[in-house]
């Protein structure tokens, strides 16, 4: 069994970490802290895992990290790295759900979050952690920066028109000219009391938000750039927040170059994912819907092109507390210790 502990296990992503490994048959939670609920049952403070389980908060001094394989950070951006020395001493493997090791470059980092990095000896070793893209990698790292939401959205609804493997070295989009119109569910702003997630506020309203610049913005195109493997990428993205608890809804819009305009995005996008196991590519004509993947690991994807125009509408959904951030982090968990990638992540999107 993988021995796993979970720092701040009382965020919304702590708690779906909570759900989903307690379904899995290859791991054992030995710890879960929380500084302002140390000594409470897990399952006083979420009835929903009552008989799942049975352990209590205990602080970060408290419990034992250093004997677990695995520990996940599901806690605010900082934490992870102020940590992660100790961990890695003790042979301990780490998932960060934050940013602490998503951006390679320190400046950037410091830039967008506030924060030096404490690091980046640790950071130059980390693996972005999104499975689809980085699979061998993270196979064999020891420590994993976890995708964000709304970039695992962007980045596996760009990928087939961005790949090397997929275009042969052709450009079939101006990579330059990119827009992701993104919308997001409430729990994507975290457990907190703050005005603009009260139901009072967000139900029956819709706003774009961090239009002059949002936090997931360098991310998403280091992450192209990864893919595409050059730096000629331009990216406008707008971020929205919807009335709704989970999911994420990306419309992507992309220019065709003149070569892409003979391709058959269609079969593109079908033979990209062919063997992914939480991407589908739905069939033509198709406008996949939030609640066809809430609480499940799973992300779909339409291509669409317009009157047979020179622009490409891609729409990608996802559930951001699942792919978009703990069932992803449980697949790359999965990963790093030789399992099958689909383990304790079967679980069947609940509708309605």
């Amino acid at each position: 069994m993988i021995k796993v502990g979970i720092v701040g296990g009382t965020g919304y992503t702590g708690v779906e970490l909570l759900r989903l490994l307690a379904q899995h048959p290859e791991v054992q939670i030995t710890a879960i802290t929380s500084r302002t609920e140390a000594g409470l049952p897990v399952s006083d403070l979420f009835p929903s895992l009552r008989g799942r389980i049975d352990l209590k908060f205990s602080t970060p001094d408290d419990a034992k990290l250093t004997e677990c394989d695995a520990v996940f950070f599901a806690t605010p951006h900082g934490v992870a790295m102020a940590q992660a020395k100790e961990l890695l001493a003790a042979g301990v493997k780490i998932l960060d759900l934050a940013a602490d090791f998503r951006l390679q470059d320190v400046k950037e980092f410091a830039q967008w979050y506030g924060l030096e990095h404490s690091c980046p000896e640790i950071l130059a070793e980390a693996v972005y952690g999104l499975p689809e893209i980085n699979r061998e990698a993270i196979k064999k790292a020891r420590v994993v920066g976890l995708a964000g939401c709304y970039p695992t959205s962007v980045q596996l609804g760009l990928a087939p028109l961005l790949s090397q493997k997929s275009t042969g070295g052709s450009q079939l989009i101006d990579g330059t000219h990119i827009i992701s119109d993104s919308k997001s569910g409430t729990s994507g702003a975290g457990r907190k009391a703050e005005i603009g997630t009260l139901l009072s506020e967000a139900s029956d309203n819709f706003k774009a938000y961090s239009v002059k610049g949002h936090r997931h913005l360098p991310e998403i195109v280091q992450g192209l750039k990864a893919i595409a493997g050059h730096d000629q990428i331009g990216l406008t993205f707008v971020p929205h927040l919807t009335p709704m608890v989970r999911g994420i809804h990306s419309t992507i819009y992309a220019r065709l170059t003149e070569v892409g305009m003979s391709v058959d995005y269609q079969a593109l996008y079908e033979h990209f994912y062919q063997d992914e196991p939480f991407v589908d590519v739905m069939p033509a004509g198709s406008h996949p819907e939030t609640r066809s993947v809430r609480g499940s690991n799973g992300l779909r994807v339409a291509v669409h092109r317009p009157g047979n125009g020179d622009t490409l509408v891609i729409l990608v959904v996802e559930d951001n507390l699942v792919k978009g951030a703990s069932g992803q982090g449980v697949q790359c968990l999965n990963l790093m210790f030789g399992l099958p990638e689909t383990t304790g992540l079967t679980q069947i999107a609940v509708s309605p």
